[in-house]
């Protein structure tokens, strides 16, 4: 698997890359080290940019200024939460999967959040600019469309059960994102100077 090129290819053509992505027999270890790691950098590199080095201002209410350590654990809530979120979204979507007329692995489903996550990590680099995240919102969304595809092919989901399936994979991922970026904004602290 070559990083640049399935990145380039699950975002412009996802319903084909599915396909490609299907017959690999990837391991999910392999995946988290030389996929979701390293991609994972990319916003909390540009987290700790936005808020370590450059600040940012949300109009004359929220004033941030650059500090080093607010950058550092900031980067740290990003790259941890990322992390911890898709492993922990996969685990409940794969246990899920038997409701849904759906293949229970747990391997499949990470594959499938891992990649489903790709708009959304590379459109982090936007995070230099904190009052840009929007845009990494919407890539994200991009990425719920991915998720979308690949249900099919990645966990075996009929296809009359892949709309229901995918709301309550949509919902899965969002809890369990805002949870644990709650948790890991508690553990670190972080403060706001106004």
């Amino acid at each position: 698997m070559n990083l640049f090129e399935r990145v380039k290819q699950i975002i412009i053509s996802p319903k084909t890359e599915w396909q490609t992505i299907d017959s690999e027999d990837t391991p999910a270890q392999e995946l988290l080290f030389k996929y979701l790691l390293v991609l994972a950098l990319i916003p909390a590199a540009a987290t700790f940019i936005g808020y370590g080095i450059m600040g940012t201002s949300y109009g004359k209410i929220i004033q941030i200024e650059g500090s080093i350590s607010f950058g550092i654990r900031q980067g740290i809530i990003s790259y941890a939460s990322t992390i911890f979120a898709v492993y922990l979204a996969s685990w409940v979507i794969g246990f899920l999967a038997p409701s849904f007329g759906s293949e229970k692995n747990f391997g499949r489903a990470f594959t499938l959040v891992v990649y489903s996550y790709t708009p959304s990590l590379v459109a982090g680099v936007v995070l230099i600019f904190p009052a840009l995240a929007f845009i990494q919102m919407v890539a994200g969304i991009y990425g719920l469309y991915i998720l979308y595809l690949g249900l099919k092919p990645m966990m075996k989901t009929p296809e009359d059960k892949q709309p229901i399936y995918f709301l309550i994979s949509l919902l899965v991922i969002i809890m369990v994102s805002i949870a644990i970026s709650a948790i890991f904004a508690a553990i670190f602290v972080t403060k706001y100077v106004m």
